[in-house]
């Protein structure tokens, strides 16, 4: 039995046709990289370095604005420490030298305490007091009578019970300490001024030939040996350590600032 070919799109494709699709297939499968895996390896890196290219050529300018930017940061960092770091280092050197003048002042004024107190111990130890403290003067110098053989007083009495304590007038050096006849237990001290001046009728004597001693310090202690009719403190100021150089005591005593 003989077939028929229907008409219309159940027709088979011309021989035109095929040909076409067979043209088709081949660019097809050009394209998807079946021929070029068969090309050679030369026409393939071509092939593949292409599209690198492009990208790098395409995002050049991108890069060029991006370092633009990054070197702009950077240098604004560093401009921003070094700031800072300049800062710091004034800040430091006005700390140092805030202290440098505090340290320095606090010298001036520890140096100034000190000057003070060694000006007030060396007004302590040149300060003139009387001989027995809180003491009046009970027979005045130059005093006549029959008790002195010279016929008047060489020096003044100062009221003191007996064992009163007896202090040196002024800083100075002993140079008589013992039995002094009329005068009975005696001192004698040289003055930083040169004068002398002389402690009679004493009960005990504390101190020695040579012996430094300051104003104020206790020499003896008051009594009523020798030529005394009672207990007293002989006082007496020369400017010799002989008998007969003798000065005003009480003139004496007000010239150094003591209250007599």
């Amino acid at each position: 039995m003989a077939f028929t070919r229907a008409t219309g799109k159940h027709r088979a494709p011309s021989r035109m046709s095929r040909k076409s699709a067979n043209i088709a297939g081949v660019a097809a499968l050009t394209t998807t990289g079946v021929i070029g895996a068969i090309a050679s390896p030369a026409f393939a890196a071509e092939t593949a370095a292409a599209p690198a290219a492009a990208t790098v050529t395409d995002s050049g300018p991108t890069q060029v604005v991006g370092s633009a930017s990054l070197a702009a940061q950077i240098a604004e960092q560093a401009e921003a420490q070094e700031r800072e770091a300049a800062e710091a280092r004034a800040r430091a050197k006005a700390a140092a030298e805030a202290k440098r003048k505090a340290e320095a002042r606090a010298k001036e004024i520890r140096e100034a305490k000190e000057h003070a107190a060694r000006e007030a111990e060396r007004k302590r130890l040149n300060a003139f007091r009387l001989p027995v403290a809180g003491s009046h003067v009970t027979t005045g110098y130059k005093a006549g009578g029959s008790l002195w053989s010279s016929g008047s007083h060489s020096g003044v009495d100062f009221r003191a019970a007996s064992g009163s304590s007896v202090v040196a007038v002024g800083a100075g050096t002993v140079v008589e300490a013992g039995w002094g006849g009329a005068y009975g237990n005696n001192i004698v001290l040289r003055m930083k001024d040169g004068s002398y001046t002389q402690y009679g009728h004493l009960s005990s004597i504390s101190v020695s030939v040579g012996q430094s001693v300051a104003a104020g310090q206790r020499i003896g202690l008051s009594g009523s040996t020798g030529n005394s009719t009672g207990p007293h403190l002989h006082f007496e100021v020369r400017t010799t350590p002989e008998y007969g150089s003798d000065i005003n005591p009480v003139a004496y005593l007000r010239a150094h600032g003591v209250n007599v």
